[in-house]
């Protein structure tokens, strides 16, 4: 799922939206992660900090594909405010998948580590070991996968370009699981490094594009994964007046969070409004970090708890449900 939400995006298009969408993502993830950050702490004050920082990476992203399917469909694709949340999306996605791999890298190690500690330099080693792989990923699309596709296209046999891109795909997020980091950043990065361009001699020879190729197997494995994160949900949490307490004041901290994406915009003429309710849903993204929260053990117990995982499921659906009329109607004035 991360690696066709990668292939929606690639570098080149994030380089052209410059600063604004830059400065849009990074106040659209400080925002919401200090402040699910400070709710999980009221709700949650027995439960280690490390708990409210997750919660508070799990705010972070933004759905790309949902903005740009509403996009898409109110006919807005090409203004200045879309490029800008679309930008800024991607460039999102990308500081919210660091903060999870440097999350889930200290609350590993201090899992494992003796007394439960760890060090700054620990946390500026994960730090620092996110951003080498982003950068290492980048360079690999530059340098290496022209000549990779090139050497695929010899082979004339079928499926090559669907095979060879699933192997890109799987490669990056093997390297992320055996670097500490979670294998949903490599297979993000996969989809981001794939650009149009290396698949221009298969499209010349009448071949499907990646993302053809792709659909049916993502129309077997997502739903999969989707029925499987509904099965975490404990229905038996959502009838708990303090888990939905929970779940409204997280809602409301990832809606108002995303708002502050109005702040880093100067220019006139541009819908500040619009920019802050694209930025608004999580989606499958959020649903994702809350899997890994949820099998990640600190001190004998699961990070993200029944009670929490359904808070967070919740605030995912609203956020993802509110979006699509409201953005459309602020969108079409």
């Amino acid at each position: 799922l991360l690696f066709e939400v990668g292939l929606q995006s690639t570098v080149r298009e994030m380089m052209k939206v410059g600063f604004v969408s830059f400065m849009v993502a990074l106040f659209g993830v400080i925002a919401p992660f200090f402040l699910g950050w400070g709710v999980a702490g009221w709700f949650l004050p027995e439960a280690s900090m490390l708990v409210h920082v997750f919660v508070g990476a799990t705010l972070t992203a933004t759905s790309v594909g949902i903005t740009a399917r509403v996009l898409k469909d109110i006919g807005k694709l090409q203004t200045k405010e879309a490029r800008i949340i679309l930008g800024a999306a991607v460039i999102d996605d990308i500081l919210g998948l660091i903060i999870l791999a440097v999350v889930t890298g200290i609350i590993s190690a201090a899992a494992t580590g003796i007394g439960g500690g760890i060090s700054s330099a620990d946390v500026l080693w994960i730090v620092l070991k996110a951003v080498l792989f982003i950068l290492g990923a980048v360079i690999m699309g530059a340098w290496v996968l022209p000549h990779y596709f090139k050497f695929g296209f010899q082979l004339k046999a079928k499926g090559v370009l669907l095979s060879f891109s699933l192997l890109i795909c799987f490669l990056l997020a093997f390297i992320a699981g055996q670097i500490g980091l979670a294998p949903i950043v490599g297979a993000f990065a996969a989809g981001l490094i794939l650009e149009e361009v290396h698949f221009q001699d298969f499209q010349s020879r009448g071949e499907h594009q990646l993302e053809e190729l792709l659909a049916p197997i993502a129309t077997f494995l997502v739903p999969i994964f989707f029925v499987r994160m509904g099965m975490l949900v404990d229905l038996t949490t959502i009838a708990n007046v303090s888990i939905l307490g929970f779940a409204a004041v997280l809602t409301l901290a990832a809606i108002i969070g995303k708002q502050v994406c109005a702040l880093a915009i100067f220019e006139k003429g541009i819908n500040r409004m619009a920019i802050g309710l694209g930025m608004i849903p999580r989606g499958e993204v959020g649903l994702i970090f809350a899997g890994i929260g949820a099998k990640l053990v600190l001190d004998g117990q699961p990070v993200i708890e029944a009670g929490t995982y359904s808070a967070v499921v919740i605030m995912v659906i609203v956020t993802t449900l509110i979006t699509p009329p409201l953005f459309k109607q602020v969108m079409s004035k």
